[in-house]
């Protein structure tokens, strides 16, 4: 277990996949959003912050007996920085930020502990994001001390833009796992990750 706030980002609109919230829909038997909470819970030893917004009642049932705390997003509609803004700010103390996406049912419990490892044996002061062929993967961690860094650019706050304006903040570790590169946005990709679970099964 590390020391480590998991902060999962669970409010938008889910646009992609049409009329269904893609976090309530099903891996394992249990919504998607519990089963990464699962996931994330595995690898930290304190509540899970998870931001809510679009469906926040149905998405906190989902929740029920989980070691988290919600944090409600009132202008998720705006988009997904608005989310790590309000994870930001409610994650309390020194330690670092493990934030990842709520539609990551491909991510396991060994990619976390590998992308905090490398963190930890890299430089802790930098944010860590995982790189794979020139593409970035999420969870990414960040230390609790870019925190106000973070959040004092008001036309853009959070980290897309600071990871990429500010290089020397950043690390990227050349991890390959396909559970940091894979979210599921579409119908397509939930079907192709159902078919793949139901194989795996039989």
């Amino acid at each position: 277990m590390h020391d480590a706030t998991a902060i999962i980002l669970a409010a938008g609109l889910s646009r992609r996949m049409g009329e269904r919230n893609k976090l309530l829909l099903p891996i394992n038997g249990v919504p998607m959003i519990r089963h990464m909470v699962d996931v994330y819970s595995t690898v930290t030893q304190t509540p899970i912050l998870v931001v809510t917004g679009h469906q926040a009642d149905v998405v906190e049932a989902c929740l029920e007996g989980c070691d988290v705390q919600t944090v409600y997003n009132p202008e998720y509609e705006t988009g997904q920085q608005t989310s790590v803004v309000c994870g930001l700010r409610a994650a309390k103390g020194s330690a670092p930020m493990l934030i990842g996406l709520g539609d990551q049912p491909s991510l396991t419990a060994d990619d976390l502990e590998a992308l905090l490892g490398a963190h930890n044996a890299a430089d802790p002061t930098r944010i860590s994001i995982p790189m794979r062929e020139g593409r970035r993967g999420n969870p990414i961690v960040v230390p609790a001390a870019l925190r106000n860094r973070l959040l004092e650019d008001p036309r853009s706050p959070g980290c897309k833009t600071f990871t990429r304006t500010h290089p020397e903040h950043v690390q990227f570790h050349p991890l390959q796992s396909t559970g940091y590169y894979a979210d599921v946005d579409t119908p397509e990709a939930y079907n192709a990750l159902a078919a793949h679970q139901l194989k795996e099964v039989t």
